[in-house]
């Protein structure tokens, strides 16, 4: 678990360099702590967000959370003020003036954090998967696009050291030979098991609100390493077999 953690608290960091370093006569300065607004507490990554601000690299300027009970145990556990929080994202953005904004709301909430930092010129980041469809994917990218925001995925693996050195055999030293076969394997026991609070626990098991449940939260995975490994090369072919397990814990 501390393994775990370290990488977690190490993705928030690596996002936001092209926000909190430039490049002056080759040399990198560090800027001002990031101002960072938080939309939603629902996903429990966000403690990582919360517990950062002590570093020195963000400042939480910020956060959108309409459930006050939520907002108040979180914040309280972190040592933040309820001054922070506001009970739309419209209204944090406007009053706080963010330079980019983590989201940490449900997978079906993507779509509206971009819809409202886009066109302020606010960057993102959402943990994956980024969003439920196709269709919100596109419209994601085009706002992304249109208003020149970096839209970013929080996939943890990008940051385990082992990925980029199997990266680095495979490509650059030639050292195995040309891929025929990856396999991934990511899970845990399941949300309810590990024991995520219940606000998150509500919407990863509601199919509108998830994105796909755990074929998805975890299958994204094996689908961004190997799309990376294979530079970025289209599959000719997908199938897939899924199976329900836990039919009496998680019926939908």
């Amino acid at each position: 678990m501390k393994q775990r953690h370290y990488f977690l608290t190490l993705k928030c960091c690596l996002i936001f360099l092209l926000l909190m370093a430039k490049s002056v006569k080759g040399q990198t300065t560090k800027m001002a702590p990031v101002r960072i607004g938080v939309a939603g507490l629902t996903h429990s990554h966000v403690h990582w967000i919360l517990g950062r601000e002590k570093r020195g690299d963000i400042e939480i300027v910020g956060i959108a959370e309409p459930n006050r009970e939520l907002a108040q145990r979180f914040l309280k556990q972190h040592g933040l003020p309820m001054s922070l929080v506001y009970n739309t994202l419209e209204e944090m953005l406007d009053k706080t003036k963010p330079q980019a904004v983590t989201a940490f709301n449900s997978i079906f909430g993507h779509l509206e954090v971009v819809k409202a930092c886009a066109p302020r010129g606010v960057h993102v980041m959402v943990e994956k998967p980024l969003a439920v469809s196709v269709d919100h994917t596109r419209e994601m990218e085009a706002l992304a696009k249109k208003h020149n925001i970096h839209l970013l995925t929080n996939y943890e693996t990008t940051w385990y050291g082992s990925n980029h050195r199997a990266y680095a055999m495979i490509h650059r030293e030639k050292a195995i030979g040309e891929i025929r076969k990856v396999v991934v394997h990511d899970g845990h026991q399941g949300p309810k098991e590990i024991g995520v609070n219940q606000e998150f626990l509500d919407w990863l098991t509601d199919p509108v609100q998830n994105g796909g449940g755990a074929l998805i939260d975890f299958g994204c995975y094996g689908a961004d390493l190997i799309t990376w490994l294979m530079k970025g090369e289209k599959p000719v072919s997908v199938s897939a077999t899924t199976q329900q397990i836990k039919p009496d814990i998680y019926p939908k």
